[in-house]
């Protein structure tokens, strides 16, 4: 009983989160790409988006943002995504480039990039709380779109498992940061290695590595 109510859960769930998908599939959109990025936030390492076209009527049960799955879940989805898709493709943006452009614009790129490699074109997009300009393919933004769209939720899946396992490399190349751990994102951990050894060449410097220190610590 207990496996026939969890695979119902996820039924229903796939359909709430195709929801959107599926008016665009009735309108004749069949190449409907979800976008999304991962590592907005840390203080080290790439921002890395994802792009993925489903086939029109194509869903996966267990898809779902990626910050409610575990790390292994996440990889045996993103798995399953890549062979189930029509089209996927994940870009990084290293650490040089977002402290040139910085952040938001990075993150922006990445995107452009990712929506860019998939083969085919898409024809529509569902693009995770961004805003694309001059992108020449129709979109929405949708608000959350993680947790409330398919598509973007695969996206955010393939990104996610995509940068973890690059921070993973990461911390054999430079250790003593513990990459692996916290994948760059601002824990005390990571402050403290920053105070120990400096910036290691994928910090962000634009970035603000440890806090200003106050007048009577």
């Amino acid at each position: 009983m207990a496996n026939k109510s969890a695979n119902r859960s996820r039924a229903q769930r796939l359909r709430w989160l195709l929801r959107r998908e599926r008016e665009l599939w009735d309108e004749g959109r069949q190449r409907v790409a979800g976008v999304d990025e991962a590592g907005m936030g840390p203080l080290a390492g790439p921002v890395v988006a994802a792009a993925v076209i489903f086939p029109p009527g194509k869903g996966l049960k267990g898809v779902r943002d990626s910050k409610q799955l575990t790390a292994a879940r996440r990889v045996e989805l993103a798995e399953e995504i890549r062979g189930e898709s029509l089209a996927w493709a994940v870009v990084p943006v290293a650490p040089g480039e977002i402290d040139t452009l910085n952040i938001y614009h990075a993150g922006l790129v990445a995107m452009r990039r990712a929506i860019e490699g998939l083969n085919p074109r898409p024809d529509f997009l569902l693009v995770d709380g961004r805003r694309l300009h001059a992108i020449g393919i129709p979109h929405e933004t949708v608000i959350k779109g993680d947790a409330r769209c398919h598509a973007i939720a695969a996206a955010s899946i393939l990104a996610k498992t995509i940068r973890d396992a690059l921070m993973v490399r990461y911390d054999a190349e430079y250790p003593g940061y513990d990459f692996a751990t916290h994948k760059g994102y601002p824990t005390s951990a990571h402050r403290d290695a920053i105070r120990r050894l400096g910036p290691s060449p994928i910090h962000r410097r634009s970035f603000n590595l440890l806090p200003q220190p106050r007048l009577f610590d």
